[in-house]
């Protein structure tokens, strides 16, 4: 029989050792506070010591509990990896995790054609805005923006994250169009706060901190800032790539051919461990076959 605390004691520690607090360890866990404090007991008693620091403003991991917490949650993973390996609905279905942006924008209307060549396999994707935890989350695959240095996930490159300055018809029919990149200081800026701006006016050779005589409109997304945009309220700062029907159409229009980087991308990720997996590697294949094309 193996030397080991009850699971219910070890996934409690998981959580808290997460949260550092027991409260939302409770919540995650759907249990009471007082459910979550015996079960961190229970597991302080099998190791013979304290594995939290109580504090007032709630806990956190001494050095023992520092030393056990990433060899459980690696523990853990393995665990769930090794269940949805021989679960028929894993093998069924496919979970893509990424950006609202992302989803909405590019993914979502070329999905059906992935599905339509796998019939196979459901789709499911999870927007989220963090890098998922594959194994916790039930994660295949990944979309997400950044330089590939995720640890332990293989990466491929979709495309660069490149962006330019856009402006409706109507916004510049009412507010006039800047002669210069200069001039842009004096227009409603979509999400002026956005490092995006600093890059971009860079880029345009407009020294930086910017100041501006307008006040602007904050956003939380790129495609919030489009559809703001899309509405005629304002300027921002988009990837062209995701907008493509809306440049086609002429409902949003370039306004100099300056186009910023960050030296990010947007990549395609999956555990190292996964790449084997038959459903991983279609979509890899149909994906970037999607981002060659545009």
């Amino acid at each position: 029989m193996r030397d080991l605390p009850p699971l219910s004691t070890i996934r409690v520690f998981d959580a808290a050792a997460r949260h550092q607090n027991l409260s939302r360890a409770a919540e995650e866990l759907n249990m009471t506070q007082s459910a979550v404090s015996y079960q961190i007991k229970q597991i302080e008693a099998f190791v013979g010591a304290p594995l939290f620091l109580r504090e007032a403003r709630g806990v956190r991991l001494n050095q023992r509990g520092e030393q056990l917490a990433p060899m459980v949650q690696a523990a853990l993973s393995g665990l769930s990896r090794a269940f949805r390996a021989v679960s028929d609905k894993a093998h069924s279905v496919l979970t893509i995790s990424t950006m609202q942006t992302i989803a909405g924008n590019w993914l979502a209307p070329r999905i059906g054609s992935f599905q339509m060549l796998h019939p196979e396999f459901a789709v499911r994707l999870d927007i989220s805005s963090t890098l998922a935890d594959f194994a916790a989350d039930g994660i295949d695959v990944a979309i997400r923006s950044g330089k590939a240095d995720w640890p332990g996930l293989e990466s491929h490159l979709l495309f660069e994250q490149t962006f330019t300055a856009v402006a409706s018809p109507a916004y510049l029919a009412r507010e006039g169009r800047p002669k210069t990149p200069k001039d842009m200081l004096g227009h409603v800026l979509i999400a002026p706060s956005d490092d995006w701006w600093d890059i971009w006016f860079r880029a345009a050779g407009v020294a930086t901190p910017i100041t501006f005589t307008r006040p602007g409109i904050d956003v939380e997304t790129q495609q919030m800032a489009a559809s703001v945009a899309l509405a005629g309220h304002g300027i921002a700062v988009i990837t062209p790539r995701f907008e493509a029907q809306s440049f086609a159409a002429g409902k949003l229009v370039p306004l100099f051919d300056i186009t910023a980087s960050t030296g990010e991308g947007y990549y395609l990720a999956y555990p190292r461990e996964q790449r084997s997996s038959r459903k991983i590697r279609l979509f890899r294949d149909w994906v970037l076959a999607e981002a060659a094309e545009g």
